[in-house]
């Protein structure tokens, strides 16, 4: 390297940021969208908000394992390395094609992240990020490397050090300092090293094996054996703590054939298909799936018209509630809690905010409710992607210990977005119809966000990102974005990836069989960005739903009534008809085909939502294949013929009917005598219960009362008469700052840019003095007089010169900037901002002092 190439080297990392063109600044600040939160002034404010701890810890978090790998390698390494150094760590002496094709790509990406800067002759790691990854013993390296030679013997005396030189087969030297280069260099040396190690009897040895991958610490007494010994005498085992020795880098490195890890991983693992299905079979899977869901969280919703369960104190559903809903909808609780996480992360239930609070539909519930399956469907896919609320540690415990309950507090997890549509991304990248095996998926998940610290990576199975990846497996087939566990088409469509072209029908392969392992070559899945904005998302998802549509059939107008008072629905009916069969009848069964059952409970509920004996048989006989049985036709006519002749009102409550006989019945009948009833009247009786309490009541006895108004007609009780005031989705909760897009990343580097100029931009000797008559100090503003500001502004005007001023806004901020005055008027100076990069006009009160720009200033 030359003398001139030497002084051009950047000395820091603001001089490496300085000479990157603006696609490579905005690279970073899209690869970490921490910097430009707020936009930093110029780019030595860049550099030392790069550098800080949570930035740098956010960064290394963010690196696949081979990147986070070489930023391990650099952490040991001379402090600058050459490349060439960081390559024999990576792929050791005899060399590793692999790792020396893929090196070149990762430090690059490591340079556009800032965490590496400098030429390839002198790479240097971020000082935070080599204080993060350097080996110590407090804080081991994941390359199980210890101390240097140097750094281990800090504090050892020089006599010792000697004895150890001596021992090793060199000559003695006259300081410490280069005795213990030349025991590094020792150490270094394979060929000496080879023949120092030679010499060693063979329990030595295998003590120095099982220290060479680490912890390369172990104990030892205070009168150690003689192979300990061999390995103390020659400097081979350093002691670091009283009964406490070390083995120093160099040595390990040797013993490794160089390799700073016992296995680089340079390549992905493959995401491997455990089956496969025509794509035809998997579309249709998933429809059918898409349409139960709709059907779940319909019959979810109507469980709760009337007021759902009560809302915890704490918030959520309680224990009891969640069991009780999972019997309704005859599913397990983990997977009702999803389906009620899932209806309240779309909007569709919330709390109704009432003294006594319960959980409610939202008004969005009707609207959802209007619009087609495939659009109703793709709100739920929608919602459950963009989500950040976890239904999967629902039952789990918080850091207080505290049950998680469904519907509660703390179950939002940043990270769930980004792992379900990587997953699905995953996915994306199989052949077409093909199932993933799911430990391969969580492979190429760890590889590509490996866990950081000494006891994480042991503990894969219970971290976050592999949860996640599980439950999204799960809940994509529960949800109907896959089929048979491959991504459907619109799943496909939802994450935005491109649609495969598909093969002509005669040319589609065999299923393979379940057990089928089919191994996927390609290396990298090809990256499927997710949506920017939520403008974004609504397409994706808009095309999902035009995906899905055709797969759904076509509802029902009929059913098949049978003479054992049931009713079959051979397929998904008509919202309409669907609506009316539900408050009718009871669901018996459910799957391909629905069976419904009526009963005299089913049957009045039906008279008490207002329609009529008359108004029921013209329903059945117009939506029936078959004709209407005549145990049916008794059965509202039977329940019909005594609704009603009872009615119950407000007191507290009252009964009347026309017939007092039948009021007789009623205060004869044990059963009521709860119910606090006396006879105001032979056709009237007073209670002291509430009117719903008495209904219930007089149910219970067998008869069937009706509701009536304080004008006496008859309450038409509705099934979507309870709604929760309207509620908005609960928002995500973001996982660090969003990715910036282009018109903020322009904005940003030309703002950096500009204020990098104004703060770097030389000045004349003697220019910017203050009122003390010395020059302004580095990174301080101009101080001039007002007389000699606007002398030197006009004179400016009239050059065309640009100046360096000092500004403070309406709110008191100072700035830096770089203007060319055009004129001056009024008290005002309107000048091209180079800062800004746009015409502006500044009050001359408010600007602190001006400089003139040095004749070499860009």
């Amino acid at each position: 390297m030359s003398t001139e190439e030497k002084s051009a080297a950047p000395r820091s990392l603001a001089e490496a940021l300085r000479v990157r063109d603006d696609v490579s600044l905005a690279a970073l600040l899209r690869s970490r969208p921490d910097l430009v939160t707020p936009v930093p002034t110029d780019l030595t404010q860049l550099a030392t908000r790069a550098g800080t701890r949570a930035s740098v810890v956010r960064a290394l978090e963010r690196l696949d394992r081979f990147a986070l790998q070489a930023a391990e390698a650099l952490a040991v390494a001379v402090d600058p390395a050459p490349y060439e150094e960081l390559l024999r760590l990576m792929a050791g002496d005899e060399g590793d094609p692999a790792v020396t094709a893929a090196l070149p790509r990762t430090v690059a990406l490591l340079r556009e992240q800032a965490l590496v800067w400098g030429a390839d002759d002198r790479l240097r790691l971020v000082r935070t990020a080599r204080e993060l990854l350097a080996p110590s013993p407090q804080h081991p390296s994941p390359t199980g490397l210890g101390p240097t030679v140097r750094e281990a013997t800090a504090g050892m005396s020089p006599g010792r050090i000697q004895e150890i030189l001596t021992a090793a087969g060199l000559a003695s030297t006259h300081d410490s300092v280069s005795a213990v280069s030349a025991l590094g260099e020792l150490f270094g040396d394979r060929k000496r090293m080879a023949a120092l190690l030679a010499a060693l009897p063979g329990e030595s040895r295998d003590v120095l094996e099982r220290l060479m991958w680490g912890p390369p610490y172990g104990q030892v007494t205070h009168d150690p054996a003689a192979h300990l010994r061999a390995l103390l005498d020659r400097g081979l085992l350093l002691p670091t703590a009283p009964g406490t020795v070390v083995l120093p880098r160099e040595v390990a490195l040797h013993l490794r054939a160089g390799r700073a890890h016992r296995t680089p991983e340079p390549v992905p693992p493959p995401v491997e298909a455990a089956a496969t299905h025509r794509p035809p079979v998997v579309d249709a899977t998933a429809a059918g799936q898409a349409l139960a869901a709709l059907a779940t969280v319909d019959e979810l919703l109507k469980e709760w018209d009337e007021g759902g369960p009560a809302v915890l104190r704490a918030g959520g559903l309680s224990v009891r509630d969640l069991k009780r809903t999972a019997v309704a909808l005859d599913v397990p609780e983990p997977v009702a809690a999803f389906w009620v996480e899932l209806a309240y992360a779309a909007g569709l239930i919330a709390s109704d905010g009432e003294a006594d609070e319960r959980y409610a539909a939202t008004p969005a519930y009707d609207e959802w409710r209007e619009l087609p399956p495939a659009e109703r469907w793709a709100l739920l896919a929608e919602s459950w992607l963009t989500a950040t609320r976890t239904p999967g540690v629902v039952g789990g415990r918080d850091a207080k210990d505290r049950t998680l309950s469904a519907l509660g507090p703390n179950l939002d997890r940043s990270a769930a977005p980004e792992v379900r549509h990587r997953v699905l991304a995953l996915l994306a990248g199989l052949p077409e119809g093909a199932a993933p095996d799911g430990e391969s998926v969580l492979a190429r998940l760890r590889w590509e966000r490996p866990l950081r610290g000494p006891r994480q990576r042991e503990q894969r199975d219970d971290d976050l990102r592999g949860r996640l990846a599980r439950w999204t497996l799960s809940e994509a087939e529960l949800l109907g974005v896959t089929g048979r566990g491959a991504l459907a088409a619109p799943g496909r469509a939802l994450i935005g990836a491109p649609e495969p072209v598909r093969p002509a029908a005669e040319h589609e392969p065999e299923p393979a069989g379940p057990g089928d392992k089919l191994p996927v070559h390609h290396h990298r899945t090809p990256p499927v960005p997710a949506p920017a904005t939520p403008a974004e998302q609504a397409v994706a998802t808009a095309a999902a739903a035009r995906l899905l549509a055709p797969l759904f059939p076509e509802p029902l107008d009929h059913v098949l009534l049978q003479a054992d008072l049931t009713a079959v629905a051979p397929g998904p009916l008509e919202r309409e008809l669907a609506d009316v069969l539900g408050v009718l009848a009871d669901v018996e069964s459910k799957g391909g085909a629905t069976v419904y059952r009526f009963t005299p409970g089913s049957v009045r509920r039906a008279l008490d939502a207002g329609r009529s004996a008359a108004d029921l048989h013209a329903f059945l006989a117009r939506h029936s294949r078959t004709p209407v049985p005549q145990p049916l036709t008794y059965l509202i006519d039977d329940v019909a013929r005594r609704h009603g002749r009872l009615r119950v009102g407000a007191a507290s409550a009252y009964v009347r009917c026309d017939d007092d006989a039948t009021l007789d019945e009623i205060l004869a009948d044990k059963r009521a005598a709860g119910l606090g009833l006396r006879r105001l009247a032979p056709t009237v009786l007073a209670a002291q219960a509430d009117p719903a309490a008495l209904l219930e009541g007089l149910r219970a006895m067998g008869f069937a009362p009706a509701a009536e108004s304080a004008a006496g007609d008859v309450l038409i009780a509705r099934a979507d008469a309870h709604r929760a005031p309207p509620r908005a989705a609960p928002q995500p909760v973001p996982d660090g700052p969003p990715v910036p897009d282009d018109i903020l990343l322009t904005a940003a580097v030309r703002a950096i840019r500009a204020g990098d100029l104004a703060s770097t931009a030389p000045r004349k000797p003697g220019a910017g003095e203050g009122a003390g008559g010395g020059p302004a100090a580095g990174g301080e503003l101009p101080r001039t007089g007002a007389a000699e500001t606007l002398a030197t502004v006009q004179a400016a005007v009239l050059t065309g010169e640009a100046l360096w001023i000092g500004y403070v806004n309406a709110e008191g901020a100072a700035s830096q900037r770089v203007i060319a005055p055009i004129r001056v008027e009024g008290g005002f100076v309107t000048a091209y901002d180079h800062t800004a990069d746009e015409v502006r006009t500044y009050p001359l009160h408010r600007i602190t002092g001006v400089a003139e720009l040095a004749d070499d200033a860009p």
